[in-house]
């Protein structure tokens, strides 16, 4: 990992080039055909650019009429960032939930009110510098369940506002903590100022807060100067596709879609399961069907006769399989 900090032009909106188009200009524009395609694309987001602004320019590429994405990134970090078109959004839930692996670098010795280089520093330490020891101490504190409180600069909600814009309006109120688990804490690169980590977690950990936690652990203050997400529940980072090269292909739409995953790549945890013809038939009109074996419980993966992949079901206490969600046309 080679940590790189955003220029503040990589924040723009990218609209710039639409000022000062005329009015009638804009009608005379050739109209773009919307389609319907369903898949799962693990954009490598680049830095200085919302996950959102990231959605909607890659939604564009693809023309697609549906596209969500699962687990935001900070403008300052990079990496997966899974973005599901069609159908595949309905597996979006299960991707919010799955852990998740990060590589960070830690600026050590000042604290921002943002807790990464975007923020402006507000304290700082005597000690900007740990030793490998001290690191490590705090590393083994902070493994396993951990309770951990929001940062302000985060887009939960207090009272239907997000939490990101009580805090540029100056506002601090009360979070409260969430219960997180950390797999793992590997020392990437040690460096006595700027130490390199891969945190392996769970949903909902805040890398900026742990940052800081580690550091109050070794007596000093820290925030985040570089964040790569690079891996996400089932999903490896040799699967990811940056920007530069998904934009060469817009014009070839056929292209584009070789570069998607099925839906059904984002729940290899769960066990599948395979219906014949009338099974399937039942099951898409709502109906349990019995069909489970006693070793396979909980949520699943369905098949129809065809391998078609029908979507999510739940084996009930009887074995029965109850359809859980399903794609549309299945």
């Amino acid at each position: 990992m080679t940590p790189t900090k955003p220029n503040s032009s990589g924040n723009s909106s990218g609209n710039s080039s639409d000022k000062g188009r005329s009015k009638s200009s804009s009608n005379t524009r050739p109209r773009i055909e919307k389609r319907s395609l369903t898949g799962i694309l693990l954009l490598d987001k680049p830095v200085g650019i919302t996950s959102n602004r990231a959605l909607q320019i890659v939604k564009r590429l693809y023309r697609a009429t549906k596209a969500g994405h699962t687990g935001s990134l900070d403008p300052l970090a990079s990496g997966m960032l899974p973005l599901c078109f069609g159908q595949a959004t309905k597996v979006s839930h299960w991707l919010l939930d799955a852990n998740k692996t990060y590589e960070v670098e830690a600026c050590i010795g000042a604290q921002t009110d943002t807790a990464d280089a975007d923020g402006e520093v507000i304290n700082r330490s005597g000690r900007d510098r740990v030793t490998l020891e001290m690191l490590e101490a705090a590393i083994q504190a902070h493994l396993g369940d951990l309770e951990q409180v929001p940062p302000m600069y985060s887009a939960l909600k207090k009272d239907g506002k997000r939490l990101y814009e009580l805090a540029r309006a100056g506002q601090t109120v009360e979070r409260a903590a969430r219960r997180i688990h950390i797999f793992e804490i590997r020392i990437v690169k040690f460096d006595s100022q700027r130490p390199v980590l891969l945190v392996r977690c769970s949903k909902g950990t805040y890398i900026r807060t742990l940052v800081e936690t580690l550091a109050t652990a070794m007596g000093t203050l820290a925030h985040v100067t570089a964040l790569r997400r690079t891996a996400l529940g089932p999903f490896e980072p040799q699967s990811m596709v940056t920007m530069e090269e998904l934009e060469p292909l817009a014009e070839d739409q056929a292209a584009l879609d070789e570069l998607l995953l099925p839906a059904d790549a984002a729940l290899t945890a769960f066990p599948a399961i395979h219906l014949t013809q009338d099974e399937a038939f039942y099951l898409g009109n709502g109906h349990p069907v019995g069909h489970a074996s006693a070793e396979i419980t909980g949520l699943t993966r369905i098949y129809d006769h065809n391998e078609h992949f029908l979507g999510v079901g739940e084996v009930l206490p009887d074995g029965r399989v109850a359809p859980k969600r399903l794609f549309t046309g299945a």
